[in-house]
């Protein structure tokens, strides 16, 4: 074998070497970047959907200790039965009454924005729509001490928007639109999904 010959092979030996050892390292720097794209544990967690036990809530009563899914506070409420009469009966006083602008799933796009399985039973995004503060839940007795004829749902201290038991906003007030109605389902007639909206097989 010749000088050249010679040095043509380990030239070659040392291409194929280098080349192995940076598909090496490249397969090793991309292992930590590959799975940062995958969601921790505790990420999963805060998406995760939550089971909420309602069989202790009475009519009239926001579920408490409120429950929290994303992070979130969630408002489940049993409405009453007069509350329920009443819907329609205040359409003029609210921002968004058919909750067209507002954002719900199908099933709770109706007049108690709530599954036709328990229409008294609502469930909310305990955030209200104009810069996100958590508010305050009046029942019938205690939000006619704060406003003449005003049949309760919830208050918000930051900036005075008022929701009624639906969670509709009124006119004139800060909050754009409805309080946001989040996916759910419901497992049992006393246990809701929140997270998840379709049947589990």
């Amino acid at each position: 074998m010749t000088d050249s010959e010679s040095n043509l092979v380990t030239r070659r030996y040392l291409l194929l070497a280098t080349s192995g050892v940076a598909a090496v390292g490249a397969a090793a720097a991309a292992v930590p970047f590959v799975r940062s794209w995958t969601p921790s544990a505790k990420a999963r967690a805060l998406g995760a959907p939550i089971r909420v036990d309602i069989s202790k809530l009475e009519p009239g009563e926001l579920l408490g200790p409120v429950p929290k899914w994303r992070g979130q506070p969630i408002f489940v409420l049993y409405r009453t039965e007069s509350f329920l009469n009443s819907l329609g009966q205040d359409a003029s006083k609210l921002a968004d009454p058919q909750s067209k602008k507002s954002t719900q799933p199908d099933y709770a796009r109706n007049e108690y924005r709530a599954r036709d399985v328990r229409p008294e039973i609502g469930v909310y995004l305990g955030l209200c729509t104009h810069l996100g503060c958590s508010p305050q839940h009046y029942d019938e007795s205690k939000a006619r001490k704060k406003v003449a004829n005003w049949k309760g749902g919830f208050f918000c201290p930051c900036h005075g928007s008022r929701f009624d038991m639906a969670g509709r906003v009124e006119k004139n007030f800060p909050a754009p639109t409805n309080l946001v109605v989040p996916p759910y389902r419901y497992e049992t007639e006393d246990v809701i999904v929140i997270g998840e909206d379709t049947e589990v097989a």
